[in-house]
């Protein structure tokens, strides 16, 4: 997977589609395709997970989105009550190759914005869709709202050793383990919501933070930022609430749980995976 540091490949058209003319010549060319989401973040797929439905009936720009183009495909999103056959992005994003990826998550996340936003957070009026789906503009006090992400941090913390700290979540099944996360707060930067969600959650203190990489993560709209760090001390409290249990691994420790089915992993497709897998050098 190569969209940790490179281009997207989808094309937001943010001066095209300013005039409302655009999205709906859009919706009439013969290269269009349309992705369908539906209320719990199903994607509606072909075969193979094919992206190949066409837009069909007239546009309707209250309920098209217009992601933008990929590779000059306009692409366009619509939110429906249940697809026939689809699938979530947990089963897509390890599955398919990095445009189709990049498409499917950005229209779970575009389409879950519309569906959670039909009122303004300000006035509490109803707003109407504008610039091809990329906004919502309040009736009332006429305010546009854009799509938004909430930034969260995930982090590799590394011991003296070189070992990798992973945690238990209480709600999660038997064995599974990942590295730590949380969302940032209001007033904290990133590097001091590391420490903070670290120190909270297994009462470490951390000698140095080093940010990697970040990936959208749609669950339900978080921004997840990827950092690596280094702790000062290896005794771990776990605070018992988010975090069950922790413990640090070797390269072979971990390897040799895994092979025996005692740990289970992130999936590939995940910015927790690709951390993991950069220290253990085993994808």
């Amino acid at each position: 997977m190569d969209t940790w540091s490179g281009p997207g490949h989808l094309d937001r058209c943010e001066h095209q589609r300013a005039d409302p003319a655009w999205p709906a010549a859009c919706w009439t060319d013969p290269a269009a395709i349309l992705i369908p989401v539906d209320s719990v973040g199903r994607v509606g797929v072909g075969e193979g997970f094919a992206l190949s439905e066409r837009p069909a009936g007239e546009y309707d720009p209250q309920r098209h989105y217009l992601l933008g183009l990929s590779r000059r495909r306009p692409v366009f999103v619509e939110s429906v009550d249940a697809v026939p056959a689809g699938a979530g992005l947990r089963e897509l994003m390890p599955a398919v190759d990095d445009e189709r990826r990049e498409l499917v998550v950005a229209a779970v996340a575009l389409a879950s914005w519309h569906r959670t936003s039909p009122h303004c957070g300000l006035c509490g009026a109803a707003t109407v869709v504008t610039t091809g789906g990329m906004v919502r503009h309040c009736l009332g006090c006429g305010r546009d709202r854009f799509p938004r992400s909430d930034p969260a941090i995930i982090v590799a913390v590394l011991d003296a050793d070189d070992r990798l700290l992973l945690g238990h979540q209480a709600v999660w099944p038997q064995g599974r383990m990942s590295i730590l996360a949380g969302f940032v707060t209001a007033g904290e930067s990133l590097e001091q919501a590391v420490h903070r969600e670290v120190g909270e959650e297994t009462g470490l203190l951390l000698s140095d933070v080093r940010y990697v990489a970040s990936q959208s993560w749609p669950f339900p709209r978080s921004l997840m930022l990827g950092f690596v760090a280094h702790a000062a001390s290896t005794e771990i409290q776990v605070d018992g609430v988010e975090i069950e249990s922790a413990r640090w691994f070797s390269r072979e420790e971990l390897t040799g749980a895994v092979d025996a089915g005692e740990v289970s992993l992130p999936g590939e497709a995940s910015i927790a995976h690709r951390l993991i897998a950069d220290w253990w050098g085993r994808s």
